[in-house]
């Protein structure tokens, strides 16, 4: 799973290009101006940028140039100039890729996953994604390998034990997971207060936008344990579940 910055102006294109590189297993974050693409590079953990020189409020190519003077993301631009002298600027520049309009998905597809392997910046055996290292579960996506969560195009500022709770829970979907359990495989102890789980799952639960009493993906089955599944999966058990 990667971090994608899609910055295209177009509302249709950047829907399509949302749409597929989301259905392909990356977290896909969106600007449709320059500044607010320079914003998320600044303030993200973004793997790689696509980037449209068709900006409205300055072209793709500055942008280009003042990316390249605050980070090293690797950026792919996609436009529909195709005029090889620009190309070649564009590259020495600091582009690590160039797509021409129209492409398609599997061709943005192959460049990406190129670039990500050429960087470094995401797990990939023979210029394919490692699939099975990613756990999702609705729009909750969780990359065990580099221990990152997002949900839909958010990513989630998890603590380390947050995320292992999260992860285990995410592994067994649906599964009902007693509270000893989770004690011993996530807290690695055979012993404690059960108070610390309470207080790890309302953080989560705060960070996913739910709460206990209006649970979406962590539900409290009363006397036996917690749950993790998609919205909708199924009616949530113990319905006068305690709070945590």
């Amino acid at each position: 799973m990667a971090c994608v910055l899609v910055v295209e102006d177009d509302l249709f294109v950047r829907s399509a290009l949302i749409r597929h590189l989301t259905e392909s297993g990356h977290v896909v974050r969106s600007a449709g101006t320059a500044i607010e693409a320079l914003r998320e590079v600044t303030a993200q953990d973004i793997d790689v940028v696509i980037l449209d020189l068709g900006l409205p409020d300055l072209d793709g190519s500055e942008v280009l140039k003042m990316m390249r003077g605050i980070t090293d993301v690797p950026v792919i631009i996609a436009t529909a100039r195709d005029d090889e002298s620009e190309i070649v600027r564009l590259l020495n520049r600091g582009a690590d890729d160039y797509l021409t309009k129209p492409f398609s998905v599997e061709q943005l597809s192959a460049r990406l996953s190129a670039v990500l392997r050429r960087s470094g910046r995401a797990s990939y055996d023979e210029g394919r994604a490692e699939e099975t290292t990613l756990i999702s579960v609705g729009e909750l996506r969780i990359d065990p390998v580099r221990r990152r969560a997002a949900l839909g195009e958010r990513m989630l500022e998890l603590t380390r034990r947050e995320f292992d709770l999260l992860a285990f829970l995410a592994e067994r979907p649906g599964a009902v997971v007693p509270r000893r359990v989770l004690l011993s495989e996530v807290w690695q102890q055979t012993y404690g207060d059960d108070q610390t789980i309470d207080v790890h799952l309302s953080w989560l639960r705060r960070k996913l936008g739910e709460t206990a009493a209006q649970p979406r993906y962590l539900h409290t089955v009363r006397g036996v344990g917690f749950k993790l599944e998609a919205p909708g999966t199924s009616a949530c058990f113990g319905a006068g579940a305690h709070t945590a």
